[in-house]
């Protein structure tokens, strides 16, 4: 029998899509296996199918990405990086297609948002799928000129298929950020550069998220992001949150803070400490120029 020789990297889609661009960017030296659906992603790496699962959370111009919060509130998997990647959406057809004959076009929810301006001037009829990547497989199967999918150049390469428009996203800054999931905690994290994502169900009581947050706030620690989401078990009677911090978990800080949460809460999850990644650094200072 062969001896397994690389790691394994989950990602949701086909090849062509962005997780995949992600996760070769991450792992340039790592085989890629591919799952239909996020929760397909991240049990391969539970059930110890592959090794480290990359999957969007957020994008810069359409928010959060679907079903995360819920899937890793149960999973016991951490987060153990983060990657930011710019987001460039092409307008694909085939071969004999030009973009006055796109009638309907085909992506991800997401993709769709991100370039909502594009369709509603080129007025087609959209269709939501379950990958960019998927989108422009199928449209390539169809072979009809009327219909186009949003997608990478790459994926314009893997299914020949003709690019129509490129730079079709409708923020120049469109940017996703991916999360590194494995089942085991990253081990060396400096202080300095780490940052804490947890999740949490608050009590039932009056004012209680500012009481929850409070302790943030008198131990100086930043929140980079906060986001509400509905726990079916707990529907109209506990919220959910998910978290982001600039801080290290096992600070002195971050211990007082979770001290003052966990009391006012149901339950807490941490989903893993990681280092921030040097693409908010970069972006902050050209927000600064």
């Amino acid at each position: 029998m062969n001896k397994k020789t690389n790691n394994i990297v989950a990602c949701q889609g086909v090849p062509g899509a962005f997780s995949h661009l992600a996760a070769k960017q991450i792992f340039p030296e790592e085989d890629v296996s591919f799952y239909p659906t996020f929760e397909g992603a991240l049990d391969a790496v539970l059930h110890e199918e592959a090794d480290f699962a990359v999957l969007p959370v957020e994008n810069s111009a359409a928010g959060r990405v679907a079903d995360m919060h819920r899937l890793l509130g149960d999973l016991p998997l951490f987060v153990i990086g983060e990657h930011f990647l710019r987001i460039e959406h092409c307008l694909l057809g085939i071969g004999r297609a030009e973009i006055e004959d796109v009638r309907e076009v085909r992506s991800h929810p997401q993709a769709l948002s991100q370039c909502r301006s594009f369709l509603k001037a080129l007025n087609v009829k959209t269709q939501a799928g379950g990958n960019t990547a998927l989108a422009a497989q199928e449209v390539a199967q169809m072979n009809r000129k009327d219909v186009a999918a949003i997608a990478s150049e790459t994926a314009a390469e893997m299914y020949g298929l003709k690019i129509l428009k490129s730079g079709i996203e409708d923020s120049r800054l469109n940017t996703t950020r991916f999360w590194i999931l494995s089942r085991k905690p990253a081990e060396k994290v400096e202080p300095q550069s780490a940052l804490t994502s947890f999740v949490f169900w608050v009590k039932n009581k009056p004012a209680v998220l500012y009481k929850c947050l409070g302790g943030f706030a008198t131990n100086g620690i930043d929140l980079l992001r906060l986001e509400s989401y509905v726990d079916s078990e707990r529907f109209l009677m506990s919220a959910g949150f998910l978290v982001d911090v600039a801080a290290h978990k096992d600070s002195a800080a971050f211990q007082r803070a979770m001290e003052e949460l966990m009391f006012f809460s149901d339950r807490v999850k941490i989903l893993g400490k990681y280092p921030a990644s040097s693409y908010r650094t970069k972006l902050n200072a050209q927000r600064k120029d």
